[in-house]
């Protein structure tokens, strides 16, 4: 070669093409079938009786929950474009991590508590049966914190300039497809916030922010990024959606250990399972 400018040219051509055809070629694989718990977002599994299932391995947890916690929608609103492919609220998504982490018992405040005014009202209609049922006035029990959450795109589409630095130099220009396939690579960013309200004081007794930054390729879908798998609450249909699910477990990680601190509150009996055995 004429002069080492020439070298590293020809390495660039290398090692961009080959990352690049092997991308390619890994996004183009066909599938294998159906794969329960395959894809999907950093919020994964489930809570319940049996504890956290399948839970992120990032999940921070609390050894005993500290008060029973009701989901609140922001009055704001939250910052999201219909191009974006998002559910239109992110509170489901946190009660799984709330949940999930042992720091609260969560209380419905949403299509849960509709649910239940509305069996009473058939009740106290004649329509229910009056004996034996569980449908009962006084049994609700009291939401001792709200937790709001708070959603914020910084940017979902940065990266494009990568197509112009490959535009620029003359030899990785004239590859056929490799501009083009620059162009498709982004960054995405997500940030978000959780506040904690205690419902008897009205005091914010704690906030926490989380974000994540992922590289898209762009090339068949792929996402490159420590995203975890499952479903993800509904956030695990677009590449946006699970940088923002990503975001969130970052958000509750920070809270977990605000949460941590707080002397627990008197709790409510817990819920009934079967004994051991059974």
């Amino acid at each position: 070669m004429k002069n080492p400018s020439d070298a590293v040219v020809a390495v660039m051509v290398v090692v961009v093409g080959m990352a690049l055809a092997g991308l390619w070629a890994w996004g183009q694989k066909p599938g294998a079938g159906t794969r329960l718990g395959q894809g999907g977002s950093a919020v994964t599994g489930s809570a319940g009786p049996a504890g956290a299932q399948s839970a992120a391995r990032e999940l921070l947890h609390c050894t005993a929950p500290v008060a029973t916690l009701a989901l609140a929608e922001n009055p704001q609103g939250y910052t999201m474009h219909g191009h974006y492919q998002l559910p239109a609220s992110p509170v489901p998504l946190v009660k799984l991590l709330a949940q999930q982490s042992g720091c609260f018992r969560v209380v419905d405040r949403a299509a849960g508590l509709r649910s239940t005014v509305q069996e009473q009202e058939l009740k106290e209609a004649g329509i229910l049966r009056q004996q034996g049922s569980t449908v009962q006035k006084g049994r609700g029990y009291e939401a001792q914190y709200t937790l709001t959450p708070s959603l914020t795109f910084s940017e979902m589409d940065a990266g494009r300039g990568l197509a112009g630095v490959i535009g620029m130099i003359p030899v990785l220009r004239d590859l056929v497809g490799l501009v083009g396939l620059a162009e498709q690579v982004k960054l995405k960013e997500a940030q978000v916030a959780l506040l904690l309200s205690d419902n008897e004081t009205t005091e914010q007794v704690a906030a926490s922010t989380g974000s994540v930054r992922v590289t898209d390729l762009g090339v068949g879908g792929l996402l490159l990024g420590k995203l975890g798998t499952a479903t993800g609450a509904g956030w695990s249909n677009s590449s946006e959606g699970k940088v923002v699910a990503a975001a969130f477990l970052d958000a509750h990680n920070q809270l977990v250990l605000q949460v941590r601190q707080l002397q627990a509150k008197a709790l409510p009996p817990a819920v009934a399972t079967k004994g051991p055995g059974t």
